[in-house]
């Protein structure tokens, strides 16, 4: 895998004629990140017209359900065609095996543990989680 196969382009904008746009300056470009915004507002239809344009797409929903809507879920999207897919850790282990077993073989799987948003106040006081930010991401890693 060459290097500029291993670039994932993160398409932070809104739209689909922003899509556009980046990837018309980007024509090296094959592999693109698709996060909750561009997703929502777009529709998963985007997915097909990435795919398309022969690129492989990372999207970026961090799911985090119940095992069997989580499965659900990672199943839908990885059918579409969807290379990469996350999910949050703290949804447990057997929703990340369910999940794991819903997606095809050509569909990679990552775990976010933490957000970069979340410091250590927020951790402790607003999520009731103790420990340090860096052992509780530790913790959802194993």
């Amino acid at each position: 895998m060459s290097l500029v196969e291993r670039i994932i382009v993160a398409l932070d904008v809104g739209s689909r004629e922003e899509v556009e746009e980046a990837l018309t300056r980007l024509p090296q470009v094959r592999f693109v990140k698709v996060g909750m915004e561009l997703f929502y507002s777009a529709g998963p239809e985007l997915i097909h017209v990435l795919k398309d344009r022969g690129l492989k797409i990372f999207l970026d929903l961090k799911v985090h359900d119940i095992p069997n809507t989580a499965a659900g879920a990672m199943r839908s999207l990885s059918r579409a065609g969807c290379d990469l897919l996350n999910l949050h850790c703290a949804g447990g282990l057997e929703m990340m095996q369910r999940a794991r077993e819903a997606v095809g073989e050509d569909t990679k799987l990552i775990g976010v543990t933490q957000l970069t948003s979340t410091n250590q106040s927020m951790l402790n006081s607003e999520l009731g989680i103790p420990g340090t930010v860096e052992a509780s991401v530790l913790t959802y890693a194993q």
